[in-house]
């Protein structure tokens, strides 16, 4: 599971459309569709509900979107975090010289 992988499902979760989802992450509709696909294959699950151009969470989707939120939101945070740190080590440094 990876970090694109889980913020392309929240997208199709909140987008309910593959190709809009994907706009929205800047990505191509099939690079959108294959990280679905492999992240259903990698936890032998079935993420959304596909009917003809709908699709929507299906009931483990639904149980998983909480958790995936989540988890992007922690890593957004570290991200800030180590931005910081690098922006405060280069300031600290210029003081010191």
């Amino acid at each position: 599971m990876t970090l694109t992988q889980l913020r392309v499902f929240v997208a199709v979760a909140r987008h309910e459309h593959m190709t809009r989802a994907a706009e929205s992450l800047h990505l191509a509709q099939s690079a959108a569709s294959a990280a679905i696909t492999a992240l259903e294959a990698e936890h032998g699950v079935q993420l959304f509900d596909r009917v003809g151009r709908c699709i929507r969470l299906s009931a483990v989707g639904h149980a998983f979107l909480p958790d995936a939120c989540a988890v992007l939101e922690g890593a957004d945070r570290a991200s800030a975090k180590l931005r910081g740190v690098d922006r405060k080590t280069r300031l600290d440094a210029r003081e010191t010289c």
